[in-house]
């Protein structure tokens, strides 16, 4: 087993060969529990060290930087993202009926995990949504409408506003890292980019 593990370090990454050592693990102790084999040969075998995963977040001036950045379209998308660490996904099919604006939250229907959850809006976030027109629209229309609204313009778009302003390494997705670094370490935050929104940032 631990020349197997030295064999793959050449070919894949850790990550990779601790999820091949998992299912030969539990192979070889199906094999035991069967009585085919008198030991499983995995067991004590150390796995790789695997990398830690990659976080990056933005400061609040770095983020300021980049909203004021983003075409008008895209800016309450990011400023949903920030304020409620919601997926790309989730606020693409995000509905007007699934918006309670006087309770102060988004019901989600189904995540990615297949439940629904509750999302509770900060002062950023609930500037974010007042800032689109609401007038003609149905409960059942999108919140977000219109051609350029796709998954992949928006990350593109965002990617683009991040270059414009020197920040690199940064994607769309990042900005649930960010939301959730920030509710940890201070909600002031949010206080001082709403009042940047109420500016037109």
């Amino acid at each position: 087993m631990q020349k197997y593990i030295t064999h793959r370090c050449g070919e894949v990454s850790a990550a990779s060969i601790v999820k091949e050592l998992n299912v030969l693990k539990h192979l070889l102790g199906l094999a035991v529990e069967w009585e085919l084999i008198g030991a499983n040969p995995a067991h004590g075998v150390k796995s790789p060290k695997v990398a830690p995963g990659r976080v990056r977040y933005l400061q609040p001036t770095e983020l300021h930087a980049v909203l004021k950045a983003c075409p008008e379209w895209l800016r309450p998308i990011a400023g949903l993202a920030v304020a409620t660490a919601m997926r790309r996904s989730e606020i693409l099919r995000l509905r007007w009926l699934d918006v309670d604006s006087k309770g102060g939250r988004i019901m989600l229907p189904q995540t990615k995990n297949g439940e629904g959850r509750i999302v509770y809006l900060n002062k950023l976030a609930q500037a974010a949504l007042a800032s689109l027109p609401r007038e003609d629209a149905k409960p059942t229309d999108l919140v977000f409408t219109g051609e350029s609204i796709t998954p992949e313009n928006v990350s593109l778009a965002f990617l683009r506003a991040c270059r414009s302003v020197k920040i690199s390494d940064f994607r769309f997705h990042d900005l649930r890292h960010t939301a959730a670094s920030w509710m940890r370490m201070n909600a002031r935050t949010f206080t001082r980019l709403r009042s940047s929104w109420a500016t037109k940032i």
